[in-house]
This record gives structure tokens, sequence and C-alpha cells, in this order.
């Protein structure tokens, strides 16, 4: 046949971004293709995938450009963060076997100069984990609570989306910092397992009527952080709350991110009666802060202070579902794709 004569040529799988979503995506905005595998140029080096990591920020580069990133070109690879290994090389600082974080996207195989890859040690726990607890999930949190919330211990913390990738790890952080923490998630299961898995005071199904009042009633000593990776009806439960002096650590607006032109500004009379610091907060701004994360996070996981979950999907081909569940809420965990075997 034509592919026997092709010398045995590899492939590589692509899912290309394929149309504009309206509102939520659906399948058909993205398409599987077959292409050969590319080749290393000299000072390249060929990546194959492993685990591609999901994040409900991708949602905002599918509509164009705009404040926060670049838009997301149609026709080419979905743009996302990859675990891979190299897999052959033609560059002297990368040697067969390293395992790295790229933004190869969404196929099997990459090939860059590794400029802005990020060398991962496997010693530091499950290489998967560099793309969520010990990656940017788990350093949005650590920086954004620390940095920006600034807990004292006896203060309550109020996170949402309190068993995903980043909430989860702010309240067991928050935990570790004697703090009064409350996370707001989405059904029972979720809920139950930030009190019972992660340590959480109380954890409260927003999908339940009325919570606000149930948010009163779990906070009685009031707010004094919120950590905001949500929006929307949550986030108008927690506002009236914050104490005087209370900190926002607003870190995402997932339930706004389908509709970012109609979005509503803060109440302001209560950012000036209650004195409160209302700050934005985007990763990048904070690189320097990494190996002393790296280093902290990395301990408490294997000591088993801090508990972490993945919601793992498994081969390309089913990345659009994964990726469109994670929008929709319906992900247990840090969203990853199982691309190929370690």
């Amino acid at each position: 046949s034509m592919l026997e004569g092709a010398g045995n040529e590899r492939m590589n799988r692509q899912i290309l971004f394929s149309a504009i979503p309206q509102g939520l995506p659906v399948p058909s905005d993205f398409s599987l293709v077959e292409t050969p595998a590319p080749k290393p140029a000299e000072g390249q080096i060929l990546v194959r995938h492993l685990f591609l990591g999901l994040s409900p920020s991708a949602r905002l580069r599918m509509a164009g450009d705009s404040d926060y990133s670049a838009g997301m070109p149609l026709g080419k690879p979905f743009q996302g963060q990859v675990l891979g290994i190299v897999e052959e090389s033609r560059n002297p600082d990368f040697a067969i076997g390293d395992y790295l974080l790229v933004n190869g996207g969404w196929q099997e195989f990459s090939v860059t100069s590794g400029k802005s890859a990020i060398r991962i040690d496997p010693a530091l726990g499950p290489v998967s984990t560099a793309l969520g607890l010990l990656g940017t999930s788990g350093m949005t949190a650590y920086v954004g609570l620390l940095d920006i919330g600034q807990p004292k211990p006896g203060e309550t913390v109020v996170v949402s989306a309190a068993s995903g990738s980043v909430g989860s790890v702010v309240g067991q952080i928050a935990k570790l910092h004697g703090c009064r923490v409350v996370g707001i998630a989405g059904g029972p299961e979720k809920c139950a397992y930030a009190v019972d898995t992660l340590g959480f005071d109380a954890c409260l199904d927003h999908r339940l009527p009325d919570l606000p009042q149930r948010l009163a009633d779990a906070t009685p000593s009031g707010i004094d952080v919120s950590f905001e990776n949500v929006g929307g009806a949550v986030r108008d439960a927690v506002w009236p709350l914050l104490n005087d002096f209370g900190r926002v650590v607003l870190c995402g607006m997932i339930a706004d991110y389908q509709n970012v032109e109609g979005l509503k500004g803060p109440d302001w009379f209560p950012i000036l009666m209650h004195r409160l610091t209302v700050r934005g907060f985007l990763l990048r701004d904070h690189a320097d802060r990494r190996g002393e994360f790296l280093r902290t996070v990395s301990t408490w996981y294997r000591e088993g202070k801090i508990q972490y979950r993945e919601d793992i999907a498994q081969g390309l081909e089913n990345a659009p579902s994964a990726f469109i569940r994670l929008l929709r809420g319906e992900n247990f965990g840090k969203a990853i794709v199982r691309i190929s075997d370690v």
C-alpha cells in the first residue's frame, strides 16, 4: 500500500480549532485530522505528548483577541498545555526522556526549540501533577491566597469552585494557615468531598436555593477572604458578607466567560464602606514565586497534608467532550486527557 511505501512514517493525530463557538462550545467546533509527525530541525526537540491539561480560560481565547489573551487561530491545533517526554533531541540542552511542560496543543507530537519549555522533576510527584497541583492550578492557589488574600489564623476564607483544581488547593492551604474555610461547589458529591476529604469546615451546593442565606449561616463571623473563581450569582452571595478590610482575590469568573461583554461591575458602595481590597490576579505576574511554591506544595503533598484529585479522559479524541464537560462544571478534579502512556 502507499502507507508502506512512505517508509512507515509516524502519524500525528491533531484536534483543530475549526469554528468560533456561539455560547458553550459544541463538538463540531473541533475537528480531528491526521498528518505526518513533525521532525525536529537543528536546535529543536520532538516531544511526545503524555497528558493534556484543560483550563476554562481557553474558552476566552476561542472568541478572538481580548485584553486577557491573544485569540486562538482557526484551523490550527487547539491550544493547551501539555506534559510530554523528549523523544528526539537536536538541542544539547535537552536529553531523550526529559519530562517537559510545553504549550504543545491538542495533538500527539510537537516540535519546539524548548525556549518556553519547563522541565519537570518526576521526583516531586506523579508527572501529571505538573499540569495541576504542581503546575498552574496549584501555583494560582498558592500565590493568590497567600500573596493577595493574606489569610490570618482564625479568619474565614470562602472559595468558589471548591472541588476544582484551584479551589481545592486554596481551601487546604487556608486550613494549613489556621482559617475557617467554607467552599461553594456544584452538587452534593463535590461538597461532601470538600468537607470529608479536603477538610473544609463547610461546603455549600450552589445549585440549591437560597445560597445567600445558607452562606450567611455558614459564616457567622463574616468573610475575610473571598477567593473568586466563578463570578455571577456566587459572587453576589459573597459580597454582602465581607468584613471590614476584607480581601477579594479575583482569579476567575467562569460563570461569565460566555458573556464577557454583558458583565456588570461590582457594587462600589461596600468597597468604600468596608474598606475592601479587590485585586485582579494573573499568575503570569508571579513567575519568581515558582521555586518556593514547588518546594512547599510538593512537600505538603508527599506528607499527605494536601489531597489532589484528577479527572482523566482517555485518548486525544475525547479532549473536546472533556473540555465541554469542564465548562459545564461536570468535571470532578483537575481535568486532563491522557494522550499516550508514560
